[in-house]
């Protein structure tokens, strides 16, 4: 059966730039600021904006 063309993804959302990190992105980019010490805990982590 075919797939209704309304459910289809359109043509350039599939690679689209998200603008909210996962929480192991995020504590990347906080390792690679210096604002991350092995042993913090990973609840409660500051906002950061996704690297450019």
């Amino acid at each position: 059966m075919s797939q209704h063309r309304s459910l289809r993804a359109a043509a350039g959302t599939t690679g689209a730039k998200r603008n909210v990190l996962k929480r192991f992105e995020r504590v990347a980019v906080l390792k690679s600021r210096g604002q991350w010490k092995d042993g913090d805990r990973v609840t409660n982590l500051r906002k950061t904006l996704p690297p450019v």
